[in-house]
């Protein structure tokens, strides 16, 4: 198996391709060595897989899995068909979720993928918004993951308001180092009333996002019971996290800048240019 050294932030952008209509995709070859899987068959087995849960949310497999045929090189000048697979994006989420959670490059893989996919659910055109406009796209799917991750985390036994605030807070020390929420506050120089969530820019939301969805569905995954084991699965989310932007090479979360206005401030901002342009019409 290859050391996480060998690997880097660009490795799955490095295997990409584009359609002639301008449509992303991976090549399921391609993707079994990334993964570091010796055998074809044994990938297949971890396709199978993915191709499931894709059906079962209510997802049309034949259009995220494509079965192609090619020819590649086996020496001599001598060429060979061999069957793969063209991948959509959600596929490779899919994949690296039912992947050997014993290999690093499966966790580099799912914050890839992971990350991605839940951008290309919010807009299509993410990588053309602008800095304060991402900003607000995933301040907004927090929001409403948060909900679903109270949910799971009441189920688990996390009952009162003080019960979830200490719940919030091991998920932060996770991703954040040992920092609560009162030190991430003091650190980005906050006051009590402001919200920490509202004074991220996009890749600090990011984080944070994947940390609020990966808990919620270890939680009812895994069917945790007792607030302290719910606790502590927030806190080891939020360390792997933290660890996979650490192999990234990425600036950890506690180091990244405060943007110079909230989001509150960003929305009464664009609330107020859509009031003016319906004035004008």
């Amino acid at each position: 198996m290859r050391s996480i050294e060998d690997y880097k932030e660009q490795i799955f952008d490095d295997i990409k391709n584009v359609n002639d209509y301008g449509e992303e995709f991976w090549y399921a070859r391609d993707l079994q060595q990334v993964l570091d899987y010796k055998e074809w068959r044994n990938f297949k087995l971890v396709i199978g897989k993915a191709k499931i849960a894709c059906d079962n949310s209510n997802n049309n497999v034949l259009e995220h899995f494509v079965d192609v045929n090619k020819m590649v090189m086996i020496g001599s000048n001598a060429e060979r068909e061999i069957e793969d697979i063209m991948l959509s994006r959600y596929a490779c989420y899919l994949i690296v979720q039912n992947g050997d959670p014993g290999k690093d490059i499966i966790a580099l893989g799912q914050t890839y993928f992971a990350i991605k996919t839940r951008q290309q659910e919010m807009i299509e055109d993410y990588e053309q918004l602008s800095e304060e406009q991402k900003r607000l796209s995933i301040r907004n799917e927090i929001i409403a993951h948060n909900k679903s991750l109270a949910e799971a985390a009441e189920k688990a036994g996390v009952e009162t308001p003080l019960d979830y605030g200490i719940f919030q807070n091991h998920g932060y020390m996770g991703l954040y180092g040992g920092l609560n929420a009162k030190a991430i506050h003091k650190k980005k120089e906050l006051k009590k009333s402001q919200k920490i969530l509202d004074h991220m820019g996009s890749t600090e939301l990011a984080a944070n996002l994947f940390r609020a969805t990966q808990t919620d569905e270890k939680l009812r995954r895994d069917k945790i019971v007792g607030k302290d084991n719910a606790n502590k699965t927030h806190y080891e989310v939020g360390r792997k996290v933290r660890e996979t932007i650490s192999e990234l090479g990425g600036t950890m979360p506690e180091d990244l800048p405060t943007p110079g206005k909230s989001i509150k401030q960003i929305t009464r901002e664009q609330n107020q240019i859509e009031i003016s342009e319906d004035s004008e019409c």
